[in-house]
């Protein structure tokens, strides 16, 4: 039997599910955390759009026997989380959204750089490759950690990942998908029902912190936790308290 209102957390890119390791070991038992690898960093299948995640998600969900649930989602993973809440409003019971790129204002022009075609490929390869090398370093896996309070088992997965021609593929498919379907999830955060809690860091320099306050007034009730000097790595530099922000959401707390 299924445990009783499950956590599906939906990771960011690159990423995968490993990416919640810090988080799951915050929440201590408190509930029944389901982190999955997305179609594209699963080894297995091709990255899909923000529909193709929805559905992989809910088929993750049908599989467990589970209706309803708490769905959280990073970056991507938070758009995809909101389009599910969107689409299959009977799938989720509560939203949270972490440091999400789930709106246009969260687009900076470097995204429309790196979705586009053949340069945005070249550029994203050469992005990820020069830093899956970098973190292969020891001495840069150290600084970062300190600089960031990342953790090296973290930091040392990410640079394995990044080096991988599939990380690269899925990257660009995915940055495309980001900007061909954001003007259609926008128009559809004001039919999100489910009590929702967003989650931004203030230096967060990948996703503008600005547009996580617009999207706050774009989904109605929505509820906005603003954590004071962290960046978009959330899971991994306040996993402790994004676990609690996680129960409180799932709680009604």
């Amino acid at each position: 039997m299924a445990p009783a209102h499950p956590i599906l957390l939906l990771h960011g890119q690159p990423g995968g599910a490993t990416d919640w390791r810090r988080v799951v070991a915050a929440l201590d038992g408190r509930v029944a955390p389901i982190a999955i690898d997305r179609p594209g960093w699963d080894g297995r299948r091709r990255a899909t759009d923000l529909e193709g995640n929805a559905a992989a998600a809910e088929a993750v969900l049908d599989a467990r026997g589970i209706g309803s649930t708490t769905v959280v989602g990073h970056s991507f993973g938070a758009a995809v989380a909101a389009w599910l809440a969107a689409t299959r409003p009977e799938r989720v019971a509560a939203l949270v959204l972490v440091a999400p790129a789930a709106n246009l204002e969260s687009l900076v022009p470097l995204d429309y750089l790196l979705a586009a075609p053949v340069l945005g490929d070249v550029l994203s390869a050469w992005a990820l490759l020069g830093a899956g090398l970098a973190l292969a370093a020891g001495p840069v896996r150290e600084r970062l950690g300190e600089a960031f309070r990342l953790d090296r088992r973290y930091l040392r997965s990410a640079g394995r990942r990044l080096v991988q021609p599939s990380s690269w593929r899925a990257f660009c498919a995915e940055q495309r998908a980001l900007v061909r379907e954001l003007p259609l999830l926008e128009p559809r955060l004001a039919e999100i029902r489910a009590p929702v809690t967003i989650v931004i860091g203030s230096a967060d320099r990948i996703v503008p912190p600005s547009s996580a306050r617009k999207l706050a007034r774009q989904i109605p009730g929505a509820r906005l936790v603003e954590l004071e000097r962290a960046h978009h790595l959330l899971p991994q530099h306040r996993a402790r308290t994004l676990a609690d922000v996680i129960v409180a959401a799932r709680t009604g707390a």
